[in-house]
Formats: structure tokens, C-alpha cells, sequence
């Protein structure tokens, strides 16, 4: 069968999504999950599409448009996970094209994103995809 993709526009739609965003994110509870996502959109147009087979979500990707003073427009990808059952078979790949194409439709003139320094699987992904390590980014906890 053919791979799906949808943009998240409701519960169901959500909660179908939370096992593959778990495996990013495993501290996350449900309840957590969706009250994050909630406020995210309404903070700042945060938007999941999601890849389906055989109605399984393979892999998502959550971003927003951001301006700033460094990038000016730009997309931000937020989270990107693809199922560890779906992963080196191209899923990551054609979603990052995706937001390639969803960025230039939004007259965005770059695309931006972080992973963690320990996540060397995921840093070999995005530099085999003509991502370049631009910056380092720094967290402090309250």
C-alpha cells in the first residue's frame, strides 16, 4: 500500500501520532503530549504532518515559520522522528524535502533545526542530507 502523508488537524489524528513522537520524546505522557501541543499552536502556528502506511504513522515532523533578527524568515523544525521500524528506508529524507518545499511556498530563506551533540546517528543523517552543523545551542534549566 501507499505511503499517506496528513497535516494533524484533530484529536484522533494527534494520538495516532504520540507512539512515534514517544520515541523522540519517551518522557512525554500523553496528557503531556497534548497539552504541549496546544499551546505550541497557539503560540506559534506549530504544525505535525505525519507519513502513514496501512494506517501506521512511520514517521512526523513538527515545525513552525519563525522570523528573527539572524535568519529572517525561516522554517523551524521542531521534531523529526521517523519509527525505528521505518528508519534507512528514505522516510526522513523525503520529509525533509517536504519541508524544503513547504518552506519555499512560505517565502522562507532557510531552514533551521537542533539535535542533541549525544544523537550521532541523527547528526550523520542530516549532514548525508546537505544539512550543515551551523551553531551551537546551549540550555540552562530553571
Amino acid at each position: 500500500m501507499a505511503q499517506i502523508m496528513f497535516q494533524v488537524s484533530n484529536a484522533v489524528d494527534l494520538e495516532k501520532c504520540f507512539s512515534v513522537m514517544k520515541e523522540l520524546r519517551p518522557h512525554l505522557s500523553l496528557p503531556e503530549y497534548l497539552t504541549i501541543y496546544e499551546e505550541a499552536c497557539k503560540q506559534g502556528q506549530y504544525t505535525i504532518i505525519a507519513l502513514e502506511e496501512n494506517d501506521q504513522v512511520l514517521a512526523l515532523m513538527g515545525y513552525r515559520i519563525l522570523t528573527d533578527f539572524v535568519r529572517g524568515r525561516h522554517l523551524y523544525i521542531d521534531d523529526l522522528v521517523v519509527s525505528e521500524k521505518s528508519r534507512s528506508k528514505g522516510v526522513g529524507a523525503y520529509l525533509l524535502k517536504h519541508a524544503e518545499s513547504i518552506a519555499a511556498e512560505n517565502n522562507c530563506k532557510s531552514l533551521r533545526l537542533c539535535t542533541g551533540i549525544e544523537n550521532t546517528r541523527g547528526i550523520k543523517f542530516y549532514e548525508n542530507n546537505s544539512w550543515t552543523k551551523r551553531a551551537y545551542a546551549y540550555t540552562k534549566k530553571l
